[in-house]
């Protein structure tokens, strides 16, 4: 359901930003990006096209040809075959990575040292120990440095947060996130089924644990109390699918919550791909029970249901603009990586944004992967090798 979940944004953006296109101010921020991932159209291009402050100058792959026809396809002035030479360009004031897992944190460290801000996809780096690296470096060099959790930037998370923070509905129990994809929906060839690259499904789906960690108000775990990983028949250590339990102690308290996520879910009855599951999240609180569904994607739809214990009664939210944190900034149809965009801006000009994701929770983030992986058996993972030959996007 991912998959699907991408390819319609893919269309929502086009057809609902493409209306909104903004002139450009004299002083925009110039993002180049490093890759020809096909995320890049959702993530940066289109939500750049409406932020005036925001030109896209410049792509990079390995090759050259790829890096020419992504440019032209998407308008973009400038073109490198290798990502070094776009950060030579003194141009360009950020970057976006869309690389695999495993190229993160060796990139955005070249990024850093070359004076770059980093709008940083998912996750982070390879492994906890790269993050931490990875951030002492951003420190050093006064760079804006940010886990490109792009749902955690929508209104609609923002007010499921708002409503367990404000204690109308007790103190939180137990939490299960879940993000799944139809069974043979991602090809074999992909690079998220790749060791080399710190492929698997819990790198790939790290949604299931920020979105635990963020409506726990928590950093790392104090235990995984157990997780299952299914490998992959191609290559034991890459997971198919994790499902883990994990203990958070929150000021003395233990809150525990499950975990999983599945890049190759099976059909009901081997026939029906199960579409319908969106990533989501349940929070049981003392006296309710929270379900975000589609917290991932909530701009194309999402739910907030509300099951009251004390009451009996359900009701049910949709938030697409305004907030506790955007008040009056932003528009309905602004996707997730729109109102991401906006925050990275503020944050690179010196302004304060309404949501901002920190070092220290990326860092955090990265913990958990690690004590999962290696609760499981697979050991956490590493980054890519400089002896692997990378695909060349």
């Amino acid at each position: 359901m991912a998959m699907l979940l991408q390819i319609t944004t893919f269309l929502q953006q086009y057809l609902y930003e493409k209306g909104h296109e903004q002139p450009k101010a004299p002083d925009a921020l110039r993002i180049g990006i490093l890759s020809t991932a096909m995320i890049n159209s959702a993530a940066l291009i289109r939500p750049a096209q409406t932020h005036g402050g925001v030109i896209v100058s410049a792509v990079a792959s390995r090759d050259l040809q790829k890096a020419q026809e992504h440019a032209k396809k998407y308008g973009i002035p400038k073109a490198y075959g290798s990502y070094q030479e776009l950060l030579d360009e003194p141009g360009i004031d950020a970057v976006y990575i869309s690389l695999p897992n495993g190229m993160h944190g060796t990139w955005a460290r070249k990024a850093l040292e070359a004076g770059k801000h980093v709008l940083l996809e998912k996750p982070f780096t390879a492994n906890a120990d790269e993050a931490r690296q990875l951030v002492k470096l951003a420190v050093e060099k006064n760079l804006v440095l940010v886990e490109a959790f792009h749902w955690q930037f929508h209104p609609a998370a923002h007010a499921v947060k708002a409503l367990i923070d404000s204690g109308k509905y007790g103190q939180v129990l137990r939490t299960y996130a879940r993000m799944t994809t139809p069974k043979g929906s991602i090809p074999r060839s992909d690079i998220r089924w790749k060791y080399a690259l710190a492929g698997g499904s819990l790198t790939d789906m790290t949604y299931v644990i920020s979105s635990t960690r963020y409506y726990l108000n928590a950093g790392t775990p104090r235990e995984v109390a157990e997780a299952k990983a299914r490998p992959t028949p191609e290559d034991p250590r890459v997971d198919e699918a994790m499902e883990a339990t994990l203990r958070f102690d929150l000021n003395g308290r233990m809150v525990e919550s499950k975990i999983y996520s599945d890049m190759d879910r099976a059909n009901v009855l081997g026939l029906i791909p199960r579409v319908w599951e969106t990533p989501s999240i349940e929070i049981e609180t003392e006296h309710a029970i929270i379900y975000f569904y589609n917290f991932m994607m909530p701009h194309l739809y999402h739910y907030i249901q509300i099951y009251d214990k004390r009451t009996g009664q359900t009701h049910t939210e949709k938030h697409y603009s305004g907030g506790p944190q955007w008040g009056n900034r932003g528009e309905a149809w602004w996707s997730t990586y729109r109102y991401q965009l906006e925050a990275f801006v503020d944050k690179v000009r010196g302004r304060e944004p309404p949501h901002w994701i920190t070092l220290e929770s990326s860092i955090a983030q990265m913990e958990t992967i690690d004590m999962v992986y290696e609760k499981s058996g697979l050991g956490k993972r590493q980054p890519t090798p400089e002896s692997v030959d990378p695909p060349r996007v």
